[in-house]
């Protein structure tokens, strides 16, 4: 919560209520009456939002994605080649990388066929759900 400088969090889903609010602020609480649980809250002003990816020009190709949340690996090993790099073909078997979940190696296959454009994670950086890993064309 500190790090996204958020002071509180609620959630509500099937009876289940948690909130959760940081100590230590200069802000005065306010609990919104009952029949507001479901009204939509706004979200507290931590930081400005990204960029629009509409602004980027339009990249093209496939894109490979991280199935999970982890720490990626572009080698089996730190003495190792990486797997793929640009200009490598793939196909639906090949792996690409690895994601470190939970001190499980999970090996990612490419899923797809094509030559690799683009390298889009650094080696050793964590990862997001769906963030994108490789472009594929």
């Amino acid at each position: 919560m500190k790090r996204s400088d958020l002071t509180e969090f609620e959630i509500e889903e099937e009876g289940l209520r948690l909130r959760i609010s940081r100590k230590g602020t200069n802000e005065v609480q306010i609990a919104a009456p009952a029949q507001l649980a479901y009204a939509p809250q706004p979200m507290p002003a931590a930081a400005p939002p990204a960029a629009a990816p509409a602004e980027a020009p339009k990249e093209e190709g496939k894109v490979i994605k991280s199935p999970m949340v982890g720490t990626f690996y572009s080698s089996p090993s730190p003495d190792s080649p990486p797997f793929v790099k640009v200009g490598d073909s793939v196909n639906n078997e090949s792996v690409v990388c690895i994601v470190e979940a939970m001190k499980v190696m999970n090996e990612i296959k490419a899923e797809l066929s094509g030559t690799i454009t683009e390298v889009l994670a650094q080696n050793g950086q964590p990862v997001e759900y769906g963030q994108p890993l490789f472009r594929v064309k």
